[in-house]
């Protein structure tokens, strides 16, 4: 019965002169979203997006729930600007959701019909459409009744440029921005819950995501770099394709425990885990650091741990969870789909060589006179020589 998809935006809409670049970004990415399912063309017009719909509904709609950019998006009957045809869609959209409802003539639904007249050419006003299309369904359908402010049922009416478009249901979409319009991003990946949900949360704000993660085979197993690439794929729904760097990081916490204080041990790590990471954010032509990072969640993530960890990056870095708690994190991994697989007992190298009292409250200076003892540059060098790249999420 239903024609297309017709894909509404919100943030996009409060863009100026340069809308037309995240308008064309969302319909590229809901190109790529649905081209495995034989859909290729997605047309573009007056603040809307439409969707031939040629694959299963419930496909789709899998599918553009998880494209950010999108607000909400309905299936809906395509007519001409003609008062009957409209009249004919809006008796059909009906019935079938009654249907879909199983809303018998004995049953009662109330209904409200909203339209909405972008193309001011059309002869009838709002208003008066939804009245007559109104009293329409009321003859048509004994079990509805009339609710303006509390319907069970919205038809609505989109009066466009070339056609109208009937429908009764708004899916809710994922929000925000398209991905690819805010730049590129490097996401410090663990196997944890936190740094997924903050890849997702970047993401969602338009970042183009790059992965590192750091392994420290033989002390981490193979099946712990596996749990972080299936991590990267679930992204990967939301954002397209993410290539993870795999950085040999075993001679650098071999060389940290054997040359730094215990104390000071998880301190360091992260400052070599930043240096790194912007590497190979310079290299990918990355703007931008990402961290899971929770204010106060573990001793690595106070004030002062972020503070002396921050000095030795020149990029800014992005900690979009330092607000949250951990039961908000959680909520938030289980809704995008990476809880289950954070929480597989395969630990990462985070969990080596953990002191057991680690620093709080680092110094600047005594965190930097600790690192003389070290060969900064041929570790970081041999790590990066050894890095190995996985493509998660290609199509």
């Amino acid at each position: 019965m239903y024609d297309l998809l017709l894909i509404r935006y919100g943030e996009i809409g409060t863009k100026g002169k340069n809308r037309h670049m995240f308008e064309q970004r969302l319909q590229a990415n809901i190109q790529a979203a649905l081209k495995d399912l034989g859909i290729e063309e997605v047309e573009r017009a007056h603040t809307r997006l439409y969707v031939p719909l040629k694959a299963g509904l419930d496909g789709m709609v899998q599918r553009l729930q998880r494209v950010f950019g999108i607000a909400s998006f309905s299936p809906v009957v395509r007519v001409p600007l003609e008062v009957e045809a409209i009249k004919e869609a809006a008796k059909e959209v009906v019935a079938a959701s009654l249907q879909e409802r199983h809303i018998g003539p004995e049953d009662k639904l109330t209904f409200k019909v909203i339209t909405r007249r972008a193309n001011k050419g059309f002869p009838i006003t709002s208003p008066e459409l939804s009245r007559d299309l109104g009293a329409v369904l009321l003859r048509e359908f004994p079990q509805l009744s009339v609710d303006v402010h509390q319907p069970q049922l919205s038809v609505e009416v989109e009066i466009r440029e070339h056609y109208s478009y009937v429908y009764t249901e708004r899916i809710p979409g994922a929000g925000g921005l398209p991905v690819g319009v805010s730049g590129k991003g490097v996401l410090l990946l663990s196997g944890g819950i936190d740094s997924p949900v903050a890849g997702y949360q970047m993401m969602k704000r338009g970042v183009d995501t790059i992965a590192v993660h750091f392994h420290s085979y033989p002390f981490t197993s193979e099946r712990a770099k596996e749990k972080v690439l299936d991590l990267a794929k679930v992204l990967a729904g939301y954002g397209g394709p993410i290539p993870v760097h795999v950085v040999h990081f075993t001679e650098i916490q071999k060389a940290i425990n054997e040359h730094c204080p215990p104390k000071l041990m998880i301190t360091i790590m992260r400052r070599m885990m930043l240096r790194l990471a912007e590497a190979i954010a310079r290299r990918e032509g990355a703007a931008a650091l990402i961290t899971g990072e929770s204010l106060g969640q573990v001793s690595s993530q106070t004030m002062d741990s972020i503070l002396v960890t921050n000095a030795v990056a020149q990029l800014p870095v992005f900690r979009p969870l330092i607000g949250f708690d951990k039961t908000e994190i959680i909520d938030l991994a289980e809704r995008i789909g990476t809880y289950k697989i954070s929480i597989q007992p395969y630990e990462d190298c985070c969990t080596i060589f953990v002191p057991r009292h680690p620093e709080t409250h680092p110094k600047l200076a005594e965190v930097e006179k600790a690192e003389e003892k070290l060969a900064v540059d041929e570790l970081l060098e041999e790590a990066l020589a050894q890095t190995e790249v996985v493509v998660c999420g290609e199509k």
